[in-house]
């Protein structure tokens, strides 16, 4: 789904995409692919594996242009999925194009998105699928992105990571699905690909009324008037914005450089937060030799900040597999 950006409403251009396609040689793929990203000033991530492409890019629109036209020439790519939004400053410090097992990391040998995935659901229709009383939807983001949002009445897996879902369906099969008739199943996730990975799972597991929503939340809330919509909350996004609303308005989360999940106006307040050293989530996690890492770490980025330079270390910078594991 590609949707145009105003014209030079910010000076760059992020265009975050995926697509699941069977790639023959993506070690030869790669090397054309990173040069013209260099040769056109692209910044950025960009994850390429047998079952397709994934990440995000940043540069002027022309050159994002090119890139998205080349890779849309490669076999079964033509339908890409990019979703488009502006930065005032270039986000990623350097470009790198990586060889990766799967482009969304699963673990599950053998499932296949781009043959086997269930039903697409465009955003307008979701509110009609999931207000169905015989619908159990299921959230496929991770716990932390699930705090501060989402679909009213959805199932909310508590994974800390992508690949712990197939072990969390495992444990909760039977309960969810354990009467005669099974139910149809609606899965949502950011901007759509591990919804799409996810239904091809409940697929292969022997499910066939399973649906996931193009474009994912992202596609929702651009679409979906807010008085209408059955969003709650805020959408954690893995770029420079943090957390979005409706209308893809700026949500009011920022990011714990510790760990990089969402810290609220709450969580701001506790006395376990202290900027880029520690947020309530993460504190325990981490000893008092690691705090001292990232205090140090975040007087070197405020020094280089107010003095008008980037610092290498920054976070956000190096993120740019789209969706997230």
């Amino acid at each position: 789904m590609t949707m145009p950006i105003e014209e030079n409403a910010q000076p760059i251009c992020v265009a975050a995409l995926y697509r699941f396609a069977s790639l023959d040689g993506i070690a030869q793929l790669r090397e054309p692919l990173k040069r013209l990203c260099d040769d056109e000033g692209i910044k950025g991530t960009l994850l390429l594996a047998s079952e397709g492409i994934n990440g995000t890019i940043a540069g002027f629109r022309g050159g994002i242009d090119r890139v998205l036209d080349h890779i849309r020439s490669w076999l079964d790519c033509a339908d890409l999925d990019v979703k488009f939004s502006g930065a005032a400053t270039m986000p990623f410090h350097r470009m790198k194009v990586r060889l990766k097992q799967e482009i969304v990391t699963m673990g599950q040998p053998g499932i296949d998105p781009a043959v086997d995935a269930g039903t697409y659901v465009d955003p307008h229709d979701w509110n009609a699928l999931v207000d169905d009383p015989d619908t159990i939807v299921i959230d496929t983001r991770n716990d932390y992105e699930v705090s501060i949002g989402s679909f009213a009445g959805s199932i909310n897996p508590m994974t800390g990571s992508f690949r712990d879902f197939p072990e969390w369906f495992a444990r909760e099969r039977e309960r969810l699905l354990g009467s005669e008739n099974p139910p149809r199943v609606a899965m949502f996730c950011t901007g759509g690909i591990r919804c799409e990975k996810a239904s091809a799972f409940l697929k292969k597991e022997g499910l066939e009324d399973v649906f996931h929503l193009k474009g994912g939340i992202l596609a929702y809330l651009e679409a979906m008037p807010e008085e209408e919509s059955r969003w709650e909350g805020e959408c954690f996004v893995f770029d420079q914005r943090v957390a979005v609303g409706h209308a893809l308005s700026q949500g009011t989360h920022e990011l714990c450089f510790a760990c990089r999940r969402p810290v609220s106006e709450a969580d701001k307040q506790s006395p376990l937060y202290e900027p880029g050293v520690s947020c309530p989530a993460c504190h325990g996690e981490r000893d008092d030799e690691q705090r001292a890492s990232y205090r140090e770490r975040h007087r070197q980025e405020m020094r280089a900040a107010s003095e008008g330079r980037a610092h290498v270390g920054a976070v956000l910078a190096e993120t740019g597999a789209n969706d997230g594991d």
